[in-house]
C-alpha cells in the first residue's frame, strides 16, 4: 500500500480530497468489499430471492450477529470492559463481531479507543468535524499508516494485542473461513427449509439464496450503517444530557434501534454498560447484558452513577441568580 497511487488516490488528489505528499491512500480492497456488498444487497429487490423468513432472518441478524457481536462484544465488552463474563462468551461474541465485516476485534477496539482519547479532536480517526461522510464511512476508505500499525495496537489494545485468541483472530485465513462459514450455513440452512418445504430443487435453491441475501448481504449492510450513524450522526444531531468535552449527542432513532445511539450518555460514563439513562432511553443490549448476570453469566457490571444533567445544572444556576 505505501509508496502506490493507484487510479482512484489520483483522481481524489486531483478533487482536494488527498494530498498527493501524504502517504494516505484510498484502502483499494475495503473499497472493493464495501462496493460488492451493496451491490449484493441490491438483489434483494429482486421479487424471486424474496421471502418473509429471509426477512425475519435480516432483522434477527441486526440483533443476534450484529448486536451482540459490535454493540455487546467489541464496544462494550472488549474495549471498555463495562462487565465480565467467562472466557467462552467473550470469545463467542468476538466472533459474531467478525461476522459483521467491521475489522479484527483488535482493530474495532483499538480505533474506539483512539475515539474516546481525542474525542472531535485532530487525533479523532473519524470525528464529523471533518465531514459527514468521512466520520460515516471515509475514514476506514482511507489507508493511513501514521494510525493503522502495530505502534497503535500495542498502545490502545494491549490488552487484545497480547492475547493468543485476538491474534488468531488476525489472520487472514481464519477470517476468510469465518466469513465461508456464515455464507455456508445461511445458504444450506434455506436450501434445506426450502427443499423440505416444497420437494423440489428450485424451492431449495430459491430460499437458501434468500436466505444468504438477506441474512448476511442485507443484514450486514443494514449493520454497518447502524454502527456508522453512531460516529456520524450522534456526533451532530440530538439533544445532550451531560456537558462532555466534544459534540456527542442523543439521538432517539439510532438510540432505538439498538441502543448506542445514547451517545452523549456513554462519552459521559464510558465505562458505563446502560448507555440509556433516562426513563424513554431504552437499551436493549443493557438488558441483555442484566439477563446474563442474573444467570451468573456476566459479573462487574459497571452501573449508572448519580451525575448532575445539563437541565439539573441549568436550574441550579437560576435558583442561584433567583436567590441573589
Amino acid at each position: 500500500m505505501l509508496g502506490t497511487t493507484s487510479v482512484v488516490d489520483r483522481c481524489l488528489c486531483r478533487l482536494g480530497v488527498l494530498d498527493p505528499k501524504s502517504p494516505q491512500r484510498v484502502s483499494l480492497p475495503i473499497l472493493t468489499v464495501i462496493t460488492l456488498f451493496h451491490v449484493l444487497t441490491l438483489l434483494g429487490c429482486v421479487p424471486w430471492l424474496f421471502s418473509w423468513s429471509g426477512v425475519l432472518w435480516a432483522v434477527a441478524g441486526l440483533y443476534l450477529i450484529g448486536g451482540l457481536g459490535i454493540s455487546v462484544g467489541y464496544h462494550r465488552l472488549l474495549t471498555h470492559r463495562s462487565f465480565a463474563c467467562p472466557r467462552w462468551l467473550e470469545h463467542g461474541l468476538s466472533v459474531l463481531g467478525v461476522c459483521c465485516w467491521q475489522g479484527s476485534p483488535m482493530n474495532w477496539v483499538a480505533m474506539h479507543r483512539m475515539h474516546h482519547q481525542h474525542s472531535d479532536e485532530s487525533g479523532d480517526p473519524h470525528s464529523p468535524r471533518h465531514s459527514f461522510f468521512w466520520s460515516h464511512m471515509g475514514w476506514f476508505l482511507i489507508y493511513d499508516p501514521a494510525i493503522y500499525n502495530l505502534t497503535t495496537y500495542d498502545r490502545y489494545a494491549r490488552d487484545l494485542f497480547q492475547d493468543r485468541f485476538y491474534k488468531w483472530l488476525e489472520r487472514v485465513c481464519v477470517w476468510r473461513t469465518i466469513q465461508a462459514v456464515q455464507m455456508a450455513v445461511f445458504l444450506l440452512g434455506g436450501a434445506l427449509v426450502g427443499g423440505l418445504a416444497t420437494g423440489s430443487l428450485s424451492g431449495a435453491v430459491k430460499l437458501g439464496l434468500s436466505w444468504l441475501v438477506w441474512g448476511v448481504f442485507v443484514r450486514m449492510v443494514a449493520v454497518w450503517h447502524i454502527t456508522w450513524s453512531v460516529n456520524s450522526v450522534t456526533h451532530l444531531w440530538g439533544y445532550r444530557n451531560y456537558d462532555t468535552n466534544d459534540d456527542s449527542r442523543n439521538h432517539w432513532l439510532v438510540g432505538y434501534i439498538n441502543g448506542e445511539g445514547w451517545h452523549n450518555n456513554h462519552h459521559a460514563e464510558p465505562r458505563c454498560a446502560s448507555h440509556g439513562q433516562r426513563w424513554w432511553e431504552f437499551d436493549v443490549y443493557y438488558l441483555f447484558i442484566r439477563v446474563l448476570e442474573r444467570f451468573g453469566l456476566a459479573w462487574d457490571v459497571v452501573k449508572p452513577k448519580r451525575r448532575i444533567t445539563l437541565r439539573e445544572a441549568e436550574q441550579n444556576q437560576a435558583e442561584q441568580r433567583d436567590a441573589a
